[in-house]
């Protein structure tokens, strides 16, 4: 078995791989692969260079892959791989874990960078873990009796949303995580709107703590492979030219909470009319799935 270095890059997530070959991966490389990301969230692998079908390839090692469900496909032959270039809008420039709008968002997610920028472009990842771990005792009381409206307003498509746990545990190390962004999380719904407003403003501008992430420069040909279940990301928007990556995304599983909801949705205890804009989307959400009866206004 060929050695692999192993670097971590910070005190709370993050480690460079040297020395492995994902064009061609063993059952072993796989194997060592998902250990070294239950201990590190997010690896990556400089000078890998991989075809778009060694990297199809690599995702189907970790389960059934998919499709990003709202952007194009720019590959036709791949139709599971799609390419975010700066030129076309491609910066994901806000913190998010990836499809939480979805009910069984990402489990991870393999990004090849194939042109970037000489100066500018890194990307951030923070750990969920670390966050959830840091709060106060009463703070993860509360949190873990919450559960929040994701929705797919960024991608235009406000229509596509799913509640999931403010606090998600983890299926294999059953750690817990912070389970909201700023990105998709909409609404905390069992607070009324303005006290979820406060709850989601403190807890987006926690988990972008210095000490809850690393930075990291890509170089072209470097692979990024992060678990998205209790990791979030952030890209500098801080580069001129272009930068081009291509990515696939493993199929995800059921989201686990940390305790069952311990109050009921806070909606306007009156009916709902044309100006109950606050209220509005979780009314309709809850009504889709049979949760309340009321109706809002068309």
């Amino acid at each position: 078995m060929k050695e692999w270095r192993v670097k971590r890059l910070s005190g709370s997530l993050g480690a460079k791989i040297e020395g492995a070959d994902l064009g061609a991966p063993t059952n072993s490389d796989i194997d060592r692969i998902k250990s070294l990301l239950l201990d590190h969230k997010v690896l990556f692998f400089p000078a890998q260079n991989i075809s778009k079908t060694q990297h199809t390839s690599l995702g189907k090692c970790f389960g059934p892959i998919e499709g990003h469900p709202n952007l194009k496909n720019a590959y036709p032959d791949h139709p599971d791989l799609f390419e975010l270039a700066a030129s076309q809008g491609g910066v994901a420039d806000e913190w998010h874990s990836d499809l939480t709008f979805q009910q069984r968002p990402s489990v991870m997610s393999i990004l090849h960078m194939v042109k970037c920028p000489p100066v500018g472009g890194d990307t951030m990842w923070a750990s969920m873990e670390h966050a959830y771990n840091e709060l106060s005792e009463p703070m993860k009381e509360l949190c873990t009796g919450l559960t929040a409206l994701n929705d797919a307003l960024p991608h235009n498509r406000p229509d596509k949303m799913t509640i999931h746990p403010v606090v998600r545990v983890h299926p294999v190390t059953g750690k817990k995580s912070l389970y909201v962004n700023e990105h998709f999380t909409r609404r905390i719904v069992e607070m009324n709107w303005s006290e979820s407003k406060a709850m989601l403003e403190y807890l987006t501008n926690w988990i972008k703590s210095p000490q809850f992430t690393v930075r990291y420069q890509w170089s072209e040909g470097t692979v990024g492979i992060w678990d998205n279940r209790c990791t979030q990301h952030y890209v500098l928007n801080d580069f001129d030219g272009e930068r081009i990556i291509q990515r696939v995304t493993v199929v995800g599983d059921k989201v686990e909470a940390a305790s069952a909801p311990r109050w009921s949705p806070s909606l306007s205890k009156r009916p709902l009319t044309a100006t109950s804009r606050h209220d509005r989307q979780l009314a309709l959400y809850l009504k889709d799935m049979g949760q309340i009866t009321d109706s809002s206004p068309e």
